[in-house]
């Protein structure tokens, strides 16, 4: 008997000493000093406060974006959008003849531009385009604020401009099943002074460099006063696809003919950006940065998220990060066209004297069922207690930030919401 009494005890003090061994350390870092003593060969997992806030970008390089960038949306949240684009055109041969004008019947001249998505409600939107009158250069960096001259008239027939879009159905032209395409229509007038000059005998259509001295280009843009709340949409393209170009339909004599102008990647083409904020809460934060606790923002082409970690110096500098998980919550709008997009990409100033940011290379991804994206900043989190980087803050933006129209409203800690942003790190002391 008492030996059985022994063996429990023993039992019991190896069960004991088990659990103790296993248990993790929580800490709250902020809320006390670290004594790494405490944590020697243990593994801790810490929450760390954050602090967040919103910053404005004023020069965003647009030149010959992997996809351009068309149309407007009113954004109860963010304000006004609207993108527009200026492209120049190349030859789709050289020296064409199109045959004796007397013979020529003009069908049709049209733009086509094939989609590579949207961002919005698809409502009807109006279309004008005008001919530049001030030279492109490819050689040249254009930013969302950047304009060209044009010439004053709309090319765009009256009552042929307004548009409802359908990235999601295919386009049929001459019976043919194509590619969603936004197809619009310009005058034929236009089109037949491309035809008398290139029969003139000139050489104006005998290289690229010589027709881009006659016909410089076009700008398309969007004319959408009368847009309420929640309404229209950023049209994505892809111009550097073989079916984006500009082309005359015509007949000679009874025979059917077309001849394109191209948009292929040796043009110069950029976006251009209106974004108003006025009034909004992104335009009170942009004044008084403390308010992005209770809510902040990134938007595509404008704004960045700001995320600055508190406290992460204090940790001891014998430290190995296992884990690093930052969560950013957001405020989720059920039924809402304008969503938060399915991936951000972080940025940093790597000293704290920098005048510049510098991609991560890390990105987040949008988790549906728990609405927030989730950010893995293990390998950020070392370099930082290794010093070979400054803690200055993280740079969140929408991934596509120059070729999208995404935009995010994230919780701060400050929200009324249940869900705040959250940093976890579970690390090693040695």
């Amino acid at each position: 008997m008492k030996s059985n009494k022994k063996l429990f005890f023993f039992l019991f003090f190896l069960t004991a000493v088990f659990i103790s061994a296993c248990k993790k350390k929580d800490t709250l870092v902020g809320q006390g000093v670290l004594n790494p003593d405490d944590y020697l060969n243990g593994i801790t997992t810490d929450t760390f406060d954050l602090e967040t806030y919103t910053i404005e970008e004023d020069s965003i390089i647009t030149s010959n974006p992997p996809n351009t960038v068309l149309g407007s949306y009113k954004d109860p949240k963010f304000g006004d959008f609207d993108a527009s684009f200026y492209t120049q055109f190349r030859l789709g041969s050289l020296n064409p003849n199109f045959g004796d004008p007397s013979q020529i019947v003009l069908d049709s001249f049209v733009l086509a531009l094939e989609y590579a998505g949207y961002y919005g409600d698809l409502s009807a939107q109006t279309f004008e385009i005008y001919e530049l009158s001030e030279n492109l250069s490819i050689d040249s960096n254009y930013y969302s604020f950047s304009s060209k001259s044009v010439n004053s008239s709309n090319l765009v027939p009256i009552g042929m401009g307004t548009i409802v879009p359908k990235p999601n159905q295919a386009s049929i032209v001459g019976g043919d099943s194509l590619d969603a395409q936004l197809r619009i229509h310009l005058d034929t007038n236009f089109a037949k002074s491309l035809i008398l000059e290139a029969n003139n005998g000139g050489t104006t259509f005998s290289s690229n460099e010589t027709f881009l001295t006659f016909f410089k280009g076009l700008y398309i843009k969007t004319n959408n006063p009368a847009q309420a709340n929640g309404q229209g949409a950023a049209l994505y393209f892809n111009l550097n696809d073989a079916a984006s170009k500009l082309t005359i339909y015509y007949k000679l004599a009874t025979i059917k003919k077309t001849f394109d102008f191209l948009i292929n990647s040796s043009c110069a083409d950029f976006t251009h950006l209106e974004i108003n904020n006025f009034g909004t809460n992104i335009a009170a934060i942009l004044q008084n940065p403390s308010l992005g606790n209770s809510e902040f923002y990134a938007q595509a082409f404008k704004h960045r998220a700001v995320v600055k970690i508190k406290h992460i110096n204090k940790l001891p500098d014998n430290t190995i990060i296992h884990k690093a998980s930052l969560t950013l919550p957001i405020q989720y709008q059920t039924n809402y066209r304008l969503s938060p997009g399915i991936s951000v990409s972080v940025a940093t100033k790597l000293k704290s004297a920098d005048n510049y940011y510098t991609s991560l290379g890390i990105f987040g991804g949008f988790e549906e069922y728990s609405k927030h994206f989730r950010i893995d900043l293990r390998d950020y989190i070392q370099a930082v207690l290794n010093r070979s980087i400054d803690n200055t803050g993280l740079i969140i933006s929408p991934r596509f930030f120059i070729n999208s129209a995404e935009r995010i409203i994230f919780n701060g800690k400050n929200t009324s919401n249940k869900k705040k942003p959250q940093l976890i790190v579970t690390y090693t002391t040695f």
